[in-house]
């Protein structure tokens, strides 16, 4: 695979970014790199953000709020659009905390 695919690839639910992170190991270019640094932040996002929804629409009783898990699928669809384009552009909210962060990528 090439790294515009690995890019892709590496939005697609935490196996996703496992597979682009391996295989891509080896041969990884600057935009790689960038996409599975955003791809990682997006999981943590994502993971933080579904406990808190569950506990608010579990607290208050009001469950129209899980509507704003869809947050997280949205950025993953913006991230591979990113991806399939080549650009290195961060993800609307968060994106900017993990620009520089995740050393080990």
């Amino acid at each position: 695979m090439d790294n515009k695919t690995l890019s892709i690839v590496s939005y697609i639910t935490i196996i996703g970014w496992v597979i682009a992170y391996f295989v891509g190991k080896d041969k990884a270019d600057d935009l790689l790199k960038y996409h599975l640094k955003q791809g990682f932040g997006l999981f943590i996002f994502s993971f933080i953000w579904g406990i808190l929804i569950s506990i608010l629409t579990g607290v208050t009783g009001i469950y129209f709020l899980s509507f704003l898990s869809y947050i997280s699928l949205i950025l993953m669809i913006i991230g591979i659009i990113n991806a399939a384009n080549s650009v290195k552009k961060p993800l609307p909210i968060i994106g900017k905390m993990f620009e520089n962060n995740f050393g080990f990528i």
